[in-house]
């Protein structure tokens, strides 16, 4: 009998994964993967550093890459914007000296940043690496990674402004970090003794698997008088998260005498904005990730496209305006935002900025 597909699709991953060992096994299926497509791979960096490319990077190079490519989405200086949470404050001399953060256990501080919570400069290292800038993710060199890591740190207050991160000394930096005593491994998720507490979980109990009690249902309903008063709740929530607010203009479901009241419908994020289909400006919104941060007649980081049309449709070289502000970026004309300077041929910003003066047309 021949393999069935799921066994086939095993067979080729664990012959890649062990460099070609079952070829034999599983003639003319699959092949060991080359040293290139490992390393492209295998990028990640351990608490011990394991894993960490040779190379450094200074406070001030981090600054630059930070203005550049980070501060429209985590502020100029690490206090986010309305979309993504702070990545630093909320830390003090005595944490960096004592190695816990001791605003993590105080209920009155109101929020929690990155620097607060993260333990190991790898994970720092690592993420930047791997997941930065959102738009254009693994597009920064080593040096650039050492830089904006140092940076952060030194908005947090750990590392001077003079100083300069490598492979070789960010050992030292560990030693350093406001919360690098804050994890603990005493919660039974590995077997043995050699972590923790020996294998054995922090929380015990016992499933209920006979006469188990019905599920409650909870349900409610706003009022007519008071539906939609202050607008509708589903556009006032964030669209990320997994929270959402019910469409308050929609009227409740009729019930039965006497039945408990059916809950309001949940309500699905509305679709990502699809991009124009102008001649070639949907490749271009694509190629440069404008559609990232702007939709074509909705919001999301910035303003739609549409949206921008509207406003300055009064001015006579809109044009050139629209060309200027992609290509130097700004601030302040939606907001406190900031958007970067944007780094592509001239040719494509006059394209995007003729598509928009004309009305951003679908």
């Amino acid at each position: 009998m021949s393999s069935s597909p799921k066994r086939l699709l095993l067979a080729t991953a664990l012959t890649v994964i062990a460099g070609g060992a079952l070829a034999q096994t599983f003639p003319n299926v699959g092949r060991a993967a080359t040293a290139k497509e490992v390393k492209a791979w295998d990028i990640d960096v351990r608490p011990d550093f394991k894993g960490l490319p040779p190379g450094s990077g200074s406070v001030t190079k981090g600054m630059d890459v930070w203005e550049a490519k980070c501060a429209s989405c985590h502020g100029i200086f690490g206090e986010s914007n309305e979309v993504f949470s702070p990545l630093v404050g909320g830390t003090t001399k005595e944490d960096i000296k004592n190695g816990r953060v001791a605003r993590l256990t105080d209920p009155g501080f109101p929020g929690r940043t990155t620097l607060m919570k993260v333990s190991t400069v790898s994970t720092l290292w690592d993420y930047i690496n791997r997941a930065m800038p959102w738009t254009q993710p693994k597009s920064l060199s080593a040096e650039e990674v050492y830089g904006v890591t140092a940076y952060l740190l030194h908005m947090g207050g750990v590392l001077p402004e003079d100083f300069v991160l490598s492979d070789r000394n960010i050992a030292q930096v560990q030693a350093l970090l406001p919360n690098r005593q804050g994890k603990t491994t005493a919660h039974g998720l590995w077997p043995g003794r050699g972590l923790g507490n020996g294998g054995k979980p922090d929380v015990q109990g016992s499933a209920c698997m006979k006469d188990c009690a019905t599920e409650a249902k909870v349900a409610s309903f706003l009022p007519d008088h008071a539906r939609n008063a202050h607008g509708n709740l589903a556009e006032q929530n964030r669209m990320v998260g997994a929270q959402h607010g019910a469409d308050t203009t929609q009227a409740p479901r009729s019930a039965p005498a006497g039945a408990a009241p059916a809950p309001a419908a949940a309500v699905e994020a509305p679709p990502a904005p699809k991009p124009a289909t102008g001649p070639n400006v949907s490749a271009l919104l694509g190629k440069h990730s404008c559609s990232a941060c702007h939709g074509v007649d909705k919001a999301i980081v910035g303003p739609g496209f549409q949206a921008i049309a509207k406003k300055h449709a009064a001015r006579g070289d809109l044009e050139a305006y629209l060309k200027q502000k992609i290509k130097a970026g700004g601030q302040g004309v939606w907001g406190a935002i900031p958007m970067p300077p944007q780094s592509l041929p001239d040719a494509d910003a006059s394209k995007i900025a003729k598509w928009i003066a004309s009305g951003a047309k679908r």
